[in-house]
């Protein structure tokens, strides 16, 4: 009977998947230290509570007139800095997004280059025990022909 040869076992030598957090070195520039502050601290309750008493008082001074109104009703003003500010805030919120975005995939490769390695070596393996289970089903049916010669 011949030898049956397997391919060596794999052997994971690459690095311990790590936490995104601890591979993203964070923004570089002021532009993405900024787009993430907006990113982190818009969508907070701090902000949303912060950002209604700015527009109650806004209409009770202009509603009142207890002041000067500068931006009489309907608040076409209030409106304006309203739309300027989604503009923007969406502007910076994608920015933030894109930078870890780019991360997350960059880690995503990093992880399928492994995933495809370790593929590679469990098919190696099968296509081996196929061909060993080629060679002992050869050699079954050479012996149960001798024995079958010899009856």
């Amino acid at each position: 009977m011949r030898k049956l040869v397997f391919p060596d076992p794999f052997r994971h030598n690459h690095p311990p998947v790590r936490e995104l957090s601890e591979i993203d070195p964070g923004p570089s520039t002021y532009g993405e230290k900024f787009a993430d502050w907006v990113y982190e601290n818009l969508g907070s309750w701090k902000f949303i509570l912060i950002q209604s008493i700015l527009v109650a008082v806004w209409i009770i001074l202009n509603a009142s007139a207890y002041l000067r109104p500068w931006d009489p009703y309907p608040f076409i003003f209030m409106n304006l800095i309203f739309s300027l500010q989604s503009a923007y805030t969406a502007s910076l919120i994608l920015m933030s997004q894109n930078r870890q975005d780019r991360l997350k995939a960059h880690n995503d490769y990093l992880m399928n280059l492994r995933a495809e390695e370790e593929s590679k070596a469990v098919l190696d393996n099968f296509a081996a025990q196929n061909r060993a289970l080629e060679e002992i089903y050869e050699e079954l049916s050479a012996i149960k022909s001798k024995i079958e010669k010899t009856a």
